[in-house]
């Protein structure tokens, strides 16, 4: 299902609103890697917002998900603070692990896989 304008609107502003929170929390950096909101989807009743954190070289992605989730409540007061003027009702928030890019490195290692193993067919006596 599209979603509709409104949707896009509220997701965009919780999206922006939710990066600025993280950076000023320190959430954006952990143990020397990066966390970042890759997208933020709301349904269509705009009580609910999904965002998905995109986690790059991150220790530990289990236990660090489980912290942002503990401190969802805190991170949703700071969003009603900044979105006040702007939504009637703040959304609740749930958090998932984007692992698009985790896929993505996979799926380019196995193109690799292939490709060194079709030109060693080609060229058998080269190794």
């Amino acid at each position: 299902m599209e979603e509709s304008k409104r949707q896009k609107q509220v997701g965009q502003l919780v999206m922006e609103e939710m990066s600025d929170i993280f950076q000023r929390e320190g959430i954006n950096i952990v143990d020397g890697g990066m966390v970042s909101i890759s997208k933020v989807m709301v349904t269509p009743d705009l009580l609910e917002a999904r965002i998905y954190l995109s986690l790059f070289q991150v220790k530990d992605p289990e236990k660090l998900m489980h912290s942002i989730r503990e401190r969802t409540g805190e991170l949703r007061k700071h969003l009603g603070q900044r979105v006040r003027n702007q939504l009637r009702r703040v959304p609740e928030l749930v958090f998932f692990n984007d692992d698009t890019l985790d896929y993505v490195f996979k799926m380019e290692e196995i193109f690799k896989k292939i490709e060194e193993e079709r030109k060693a067919k080609e060229n058998p006596g080269k190794e």
